[in-house]
């Protein structure tokens, strides 16, 4: 089992980060903002060709990340690969020992800089999945025998803010079927709400370990942003109030995101913190959160 997955069966409160690849072969700014936060989180997610805008891959990232003796999270969108590739990419993983693979459909094309690609989108988040458990028993998709197997640690995300909540909940236990083993969820700024959807969740039988994904919210125009363009989210205005009269953003910003952690902590097993680019803030927020560091 992956050093992630080892640190959410002992049942600690886990924390992890994120980084997204450059857009270019500069990898030294992602790196960089790596090492604010490495080695206080439990692991590191790699977004994979984020908002569908092009960059380097989530694989060679996760690779340079792992070299530096971090626990990767290789994030896997359906929307630019076929069965073939996609299958073809888990394995490229497992040779280089990475075992983290969080399964996504993926933005729609048409929301990135590229917005005449065509999507593929021959597997969903769920057969991705499932498709990845097959290959750690040892088969394709078409039923061939593997030489050499691999080991995965799986999850899936969830948008605990999405009405109807009842749908998210049906695919979250379609996820767990094929093979999930933790879930990290959407952007929560709405406490209450998510303390809802856990209930929810626990009343159907679900158990499965559950991050709160915690956005670094950086300025007014950015929550207004996600109200208007991102399903699932809702920046509730108090919160847009108190960034607009603030003098001091990241301050603010650290403030929000540790009171919300405090917050959804009783009803979560962790979060994953998104710094977008502020990652030197982490570990202030780690801190004001009051959370023991779950270190690799």
């Amino acid at each position: 089992m992956s050093k992630l997955g080892e640190a959410l069966k002992s049942g600690k409160f886990v924390i992890t980060s994120e980084v997204g690849p450059p857009k270019g072969i500069n990898m030294t700014s992602c790196l960089d903002e790596a090492k604010h936060f490495g080695e206080k989180v439990a692991a590191i997610n790699v977004t994979d060709i984020q908002s569908a805008v092009m960059r380097v891959g989530s694989l060679a990232t996760c690779i340079k990340l792992k070299e530096r003796g971090y626990e990767p999270i290789m994030q896997m969108v359906c929307r630019d690969r076929n069965r073939l590739s996609l299958q073809s990419e888990l394995l490229n993983a497992a040779v280089f020992g990475i075992e983290n693979i969080l399964c996504l459909t993926g933005d729609h094309q048409t929301l990135g800089d590229h917005p005449q690609a065509k999507g593929v989108f021959d597997l969903d988040s769920v057969q991705l999945i499932a498709t990845a458990k097959g290959l750690m028993e040892g088969k394709d998709l078409a039923g061939n025998k593997l030489d050499g197997i691999p080991t995965f640690f799986l999850g899936g995300v969830v948008s605990p803010g999405l009405d109807p909540v009842e749908l998210q909940i049906i695919k979250l236990e379609k996820k767990v079927r094929a093979g999930a083993r933790f879930i990290q969820t959407q952007s929560v700024f709405e406490s209450d709400k998510f303390r809802q959807f856990i209930d929810k969740v626990h009343s159907m039988g679900i158990n499965i370990p559950i991050l709160a994904g915690i956005i670094i919210l950086k300025s007014v125009g950015m929550a207004k942003f996600m109200n208007e363009n991102v399903a699932g989210v809702f920046v509730p205005d108090n919160l847009i109030k108190e960034m607009k009269e603030t003098k001091d953003k990241q301050a603010k910003a650290v403030e929000i995101a540790a009171r919300i952690i405090r917050e959804v902590k009783p009803y979560c097993q962790g979060v994953h913190i998104m710094p977008l680019g502020w990652g030197h803030l982490v570990p202030e927020i780690i801190k004001q959160a009051g959370l023991s560091l779950t270190p690799m």
